[in-house]
């Protein structure tokens, strides 16, 4: 039977099977545009991204009984952790599809810290764990990842700022005047009308796309974790990469509970107890390790569907896993993804000028809507400490920044023969949450509500 409540109707299958359809695809576009630029900013395949990203939603679907209409696509907070790994791989002499790998194995590190918070979850209770991890450190780290990238946006739109005009101006057009689809879609919509417009002028080199396949696999080996492992292993650079991405999972596990607690409030079910938040934890944590295994991002939960649930009224998981489904179908097609990939430069920096700078304001947004006390010293300190040394150790010409060359300062000491490099937000993030754990007063609780919602997987 139906459940109905207030005219939303919650079993998507009663609409028949043509609505049903279509409703699926909407949810797939909703997060296609964030997704897939994912992969085209870090140089990660598309193909694979769509289809663990697909994957990573119906296995966390299974994990919660399929209670919960959540879709896992590309998080963005890990975006800065995969350009310092880049340009530490540089710097020993590795090219970019060389040294990504290593940054995938930082991720799947990242992600099992998802598994650890859920067993501690489970076995003591969120809000004890929550303690350590309050507003006023995911905060700064939050602003400081957008901070930290926002110089590669500016790079890629001076190639043709005409171009990234346009992506900017209808991002901001769809984002402020937009209603229902387009209010929710603004950098799909962006991304479509920048790609056109550069296409008709000339400035688009489709010559990838001719020549690629109709059907072909997701991924291959080479690029994957797996590939590492047929010839020589930089250990030193494997290390750097866990410690420089591992403590960003901080801060993406408090946007975890804050979006399924939006989820929720949209649903009007409290999922952080049934099924429960360390069955999410474990569904988000496995998804993102096993997608990063393969060379695709690490998967977030995505306001973006949120937002089509809200609009649409249609809360059945049932669609949502649809559009995972049309995910894994995309991926097969090697011509797709050459469509894809072969996007302007401008077009990805006009979208990721408005999408970095947008990180750094739901960093200050969630410790203003936490009420974040700063007339205490204490936040202050933990604040200006991670803040100033994520932004200042990355951009330290003294500790190897290279911003010609895109080369991020780090903090490099050597461990027998092998040299280890920690990037200025691994060590904000570190001692981040040391100060805030050792200094006298009191540590803010992170609330269970909507308001830690703010998603980092979307603009």
């Amino acid at each position: 039977m139906g459940n109905e409540k207030d005219g939303a109707i919650y079993n998507a299958r009663e609409l028949g099977t043509g609505k049903t359809l279509v409703l699926g695809l909407q949810h797939m576009f909703a997060m296609f545009g964030a997704t897939v630029l994912v992969p085209i900013i870090t140089g990660l395949s598309v193909s694979a991204t769509l289809l663990f990203a697909g994957l990573a939603t119906l296995f966390c679907h299974f994990v919660t009984g399929r209670k919960v209409p959540v879709f896992l696509g590309s998080s963005f907070a890990f975006l800065g952790g995969y350009a310092a790994v880049a340009a530490s791989g540089a710097e020993a002499g590795l090219s970019l599809s060389e040294a990504l790998p290593y940054a995938c194995v930082g991720v799947a590190c990242a992600g099992l810290m998802y598994l650890i918070l859920a067993l501690i979850c489970k076995s003591v209770g969120s809000k004890k764990i929550m303690l350590f991890f309050p507003p006023v450190v995911t905060g700064p780290i939050i602003i400081a990842i957008g901070m930290n990238l926002a110089p590669s946006a500016l790079n890629n739109c001076a190639q043709n700022w005409p171009i990234a005009l346009v992506a900017i101006v209808v991002v901001i057009v769809c984002n402020i005047w937009g209603k229902g689809m387009i209010k929710i879609v603004p950098i799909l919509l962006g991304v479509v009308a920048s790609y056109v417009v550069a296409a008709v002028t000339g400035n688009v080199d489709f010559t990838g796309v001719k020549e690629a396949a109709w059907i072909g696999l997701p991924f291959q080996m080479k690029d994957t974790v797996f590939g590492l492992f047929g010839g020589q292993v930089n250990g030193g650079l494997l290390l750097s990469a866990i410690i420089t991405i591992v403590p960003i999972s901080f801060a993406t596990m408090m946007e975890h509970v804050g979006d399924i607690s939006a989820i929720g409030s949209t649903v009007g079910k409290n999922f952080i107890e049934d099924p429960g938040l360390h069955r999410t934890l474990i569904g988000d944590g496995i998804g993102t390790a096993i997608a990063s295994l393969f060379g695709a991002p690490a998967n977030t939960t995505y306001g973006e569907n949120t937002g089509v649930l809200a609009l649409t009224k249609v809360y059945d998981p049932f669609v949502i896993r649809l559009a995972a489904v049309y995910a894994i179908v995309l991926s097969f097609c090697p011509k797709f993804a050459a469509i894809i990939t072969a996007m302007p430069a401008a077009t990805i920096g006009g979208v990721s000028l408005i999408l970095y700078g947008m990180i750094s304001a739901i960093g200050i947004r969630n410790m203003v809507e936490n009420h974040t006390d700063f007339q205490k010293s204490r936040n202050v300190i933990v604040a200006a400490l991670i803040i100033g040394l994520a932004i200042g150790i990355n951009f330290s010409s003294a500790l190897g920044a290279d911003t010609v060359n895109g080369i991020s300062g780090a903090i490099s000491f050597t461990v027998g023969s092998v040299k280890i490099s920690l990037s200025g937000l691994a060590v904000a993030s570190i001692v981040g949450i040391l100060l805030n754990a050792i200094l006298p007063g009191k540590r803010t609780e992170l609330p269970h509500n909507d308001k830690l919602s703010g998603s980092l997987g979307k603009y």
